[in-house]
């Protein structure tokens, strides 16, 4: 009895341990990803180039997830999930380090292309294998613990502009280091990592959004609203007045409000459901887009960014902890490429409409469309417990 506990406690703490690894790893991926958007806005800002163009230029990263989104689950079965992983961190380096040296308008949007490729397939093997660790009576808290750190790395990424300025190197050797970095810790936690099934998967990523419409939804309505912030919020700033250093610090607030409330949400999804939690962020993310015009030039606008940003992520959250409740085995790596697939439809959405839209109506165009995503999400959530309702009484 005693080895076959010690056996036991050993499987948990390898569980934990890979768990923690997986999460430090795409942690230190997202300090360059948080660091390059708002870093590429406002050089391209300097350079005069217009917010319609600047959102099309955000836009290449989310096309990279697009077009590499359907062929994850083959690479993971044909090249090993954990070499793929390092071999994405090792050639997202590269990519960000053409752009920092060509510092070319045009040639930035294949680079930034590259750069979404090759950081989907990392994102996707790392939450699938965490989805797929996790214990079930305490995904919603392991989930918000994961999102928590990842936007805490996003959050670092604005805050060390405020540091090394957005200009010359010093900015793109962060998010260089930090890629490398991504790389080296996947080398060590990979022996305490399960082996990625290698059967084949029961439903294509167009499938699964059949089977799974809502909550593909939702991780494009999170895409889009998170994109379009990051990547036209230094317009919205300017057209306040508001100087480079306050955005930024806005911006961080912004994600810090994901680090502190995301554990608390997936603590509420275990005790209500993940959906009734992403309606409450869906809402509250509607009310931060509305209060914003009046509260920006405020004190206010700093606690409002701080919740706005929690709601805002929640939503994804909520996504990921409903797609471990509703399945499990060889779908899972399926129903996470599919849930990038949708990142990178809503990114690519959101940063260039949004921009047409600040371009005709000014900077309130970048609340309206964020509202109308929230008010959208909403409308969804809304039909499906009206129909789950249905079924109950019939």
């Amino acid at each position: 009895m005693g080895a076959i506990e010690r056996t036991a406690d050993q499987a948990r703490m390898n569980s934990w341990a890979a768990m923690a690894g997986i999460i430090a790893t795409v942690s230190v991926f997202a300090v360059s990803q948080g660091l390059s958007y708002p870093l590429l806005s406002f050089i391209l800002l300097r350079e005069g180039v217009s917010p319609a163009l600047i959102g099309a230029s955000a836009a290449m990263t989310p096309l990279g997830f697009i077009v590499s989104s359907p062929i994850i689950p083959w690479l993971t079965r044909r090249f090993d999930a954990g070499r793929l992983a390092i071999a994405c961190a090792c050639l997202a380096a590269v990519a960000l380090a053409l752009i920092g040296w060509t510092q070319d308008v045009w040639l930035w949007f294949p680079l930034r292309f590259l750069l979404g490729f090759v950081a989907n397939p990392l994102y996707v093997v790392s939450e699938t294998w965490l989805i797929a660790i996790a214990p079930a009576r305490r995904r919603g808290r392991i989930m918000g613990i994961y999102t928590s750190i990842v936007s805490g790395g996003f959050a670092v990424g604005p805050l060390t502009l405020t540091m090394v300025g957005t200009e010359g190197w010093p900015p793109f050797l962060i998010g260089i280091s930090a890629f490398v970095l991504c790389g080296l810790i996947l080398v060590a936690v990979l022996p305490r990592l399960p082996a990625m099934s290698n059967e084949e998967h029961p439903t294509s990523v167009a499938g699964f959004a059949r089977l799974a419409p809502l909550l593909v939804l939702a991780v494009f309505v999170a895409a889009a609203f998170e994109q379009a912030l990051l990547a036209l919020f230094s317009v919205y700033g300017e057209g306040h007045g508001s100087p480079e250093q306050r955005i930024a610090a806005l911006l961080t607030v912004f994600i810090a409000g994901n680090i502190a409330l995301q554990v608390p949400l997936g603590a509420l999804a275990e005790r209500i459901g993940a959906l009734r939690t992403m309606l409450i962020c869906a809402v509250t993310a509607l009310a931060g887009c509305a209060v914003l015009p009046a509260l920006f030039t405020t004190l206010l606008v700093w606690p409002v960014a701080f919740i706005w940003g929690a709601a805002a992520f929640g939503i994804y959250t909520m996504a990921l902890v409903s797609l471990g409740e509703r399945f499990s085995g060889s779908i899972l790596i399926t129903g996470n490429a599919a849930f990038a697939l949708f990142w990178g439809l809503g990114g690519i959405a959101g940063p260039p409409l949004t921009g047409a839209m600040m371009n005709v109506f000014g900077v309130q165009g970048l609340p309206v469309a964020n509202g109308l995503l929230c008010v959208a999400l909403i409308g969804a959530l809304l039909l499906r417990f009206r129909q789950a309702d249905t079924k109950i009484v019939r």
